[in-house]
């Protein structure tokens, strides 16, 4: 049997450092997002991520001030909301443009992604960071510019990564049956989703998080060992 022809990888414990993420990138987002909003709280962007902030929050009445104490509680809490993610997201570009940040790929992941689409494999991010953070991590990693393989990126909006609702709307995006896309993330839970709307899954334990056992994925240690045209599922 062929493998895939498309890839859909997850970021972060897949191709990335979860560390990076948990301690470099939150972080900044934190340090630097009062200060973000005073300068630029005036754009189109940021004001509509004020106010969707105020009602996704069901408080349409608070003032910036009380906004960004409410984003700075949902840095905290890791919430996945898109509001957020897409105000880290521009606080990203700001540091990654001045080059105060530099995404970390694992150079396994650098190496077979460039190996995979050398052979006709199209390419796509799914993270719960925003489009335009995927691209940042990407753009300016620690293994130079890899945004020139990938064919397109996904984010929340396409809706919550442990929902199988979202793989199949993926799947339409690409205009792909979804046994053709091969799926990878150290998330069982979203793992599970991605098979439940048939494509194809492995998982990536880096030792990062605690994989639980018998969840029914082939699973990797890296993407070394990994060979899509092998269909792993």
């Amino acid at each position: 049997m062929s493998g895939p022809v498309a890839v859909v990888t997850d970021i972060e414990g897949t191709t990335s450092s979860i560390a990076f993420v948990k301690d470099v990138l939150f972080p900044f987002a934190r340090k630097h997002l009062v200060e973000y909003v005073a300068l630029h709280g005036n754009e189109p962007t940021v004001r509509q991520c004020l106010s969707d902030a105020r009602t996704l929050a069901g408080e349409p009445g608070l003032d910036d001030v009380s906004t960004v104490a409410l984003l700075q509680r949902w840095l905290d809490e890791d919430r996945k909301a898109t509001p957020l993610k897409t105000l880290q997201g521009l606080i990203w570009a700001d540091g990654y443009a001045r080059g105060d940040l530099k995404g970390h790929v694992h150079a396994d992941a650098a190496r077979a992604l460039r190996a995979w689409h050398a052979r006709g494999l199209r390419l796509y991010v799914y993270s719960s960071g925003s489009v335009a953070a995927q691209k940042l991590i990407f753009g300016y990693s620690v293994e130079g510019d890899l945004t020139p393989l990938f064919s397109g990126y996904f984010d929340t909006t396409t809706g919550p990564k442990v929902e199988a609702a979202s793989y199949t709307k993926i799947a339409q995006a690409l205009e792909l049956p979804p046994g053709d896309i091969l799926f990878l993330s150290d998330s069982v839970a979203e793992l599970h989703a991605a098979r439940q709307a048939g494509l194809s899954t492995a998982c990536l334990d880096r030792g990062e998080v605690a994989i639980p056992p018998g969840h029914g994925h082939p699973t990797f240690p890296d993407f070394t060992s990994l060979d899509p045209f092998a269909r792993v599922s």
